[in-house]
């Protein structure tokens, strides 16, 4: 699987994946996660924009994308943690919006080792209904570290590794 940044005309397709990402967590229970048109053609690009957003190709089809930012932007929204800490306050980074449209295995897998190749420090954050997530969180390696809260007020569990 290869990963490259995400461009303005990927917009339509990595809605459609979102919009199946969506699909996945409802029928898997979580129905509080990605509500309200979260997240919209907007944030996206905005990610785009700002050189944050990737797409996942198998046979040169987008298959996945997500949000990736390190270093010296820090996610406000860590910067409170409950019910426990981060691992470090070394740079870090961020990995959001993960979606896959379902055609292809591995995409997780490919996104996170790609970022690892960037920085040896990631934090990350789900909604506590997103079971398939949290369980590749810990089959990957992360330790779960607390609960933060993002922009709408509502929990997410953390995790954090470094390798």
């Amino acid at each position: 699987m290869k990963i490259i940044q995400a461009k303005t005309k990927d917009v339509n397709q990595i809605m459609e994946i979102i919009e199946h990402a969506r699909t996945i967590m409802r029928a898997n229970g979580n129905t509080t996660q990605w509500t309200n048109g979260y997240p919209s053609k907007e944030i996206i690009l905005n990610d785009i924009e700002c050189n944050h957003g990737f797409v996942c190709l198998e046979n040169e089809e987008i298959v996945g994308y997500f949000c990736f930012f390190k270093g010296n932007d820090p996610e406000p929204n860590y910067q409170v943690i409950e019910n426990g800490n981060w691992l470090n306050d070394k740079p870090y980074g961020v990995i959001h919006r993960l979606a896959s449209n379902g055609k292809a295995k591995g995409v997780a897998k490919a996104c996170f080792d790609y970022c690892f190749k960037q920085i040896q420090n990631i934090k990350v954050d789900t909604n506590h209904d997103n079971v398939p997530m949290q369980s590749f969180f810990k089959k990957y390696g992360f330790t779960y570290c607390g609960v933060i809260y993002v922009n709408d007020g509502t929990p997410r569990d953390a995790f954090q590794m470094m390798i």
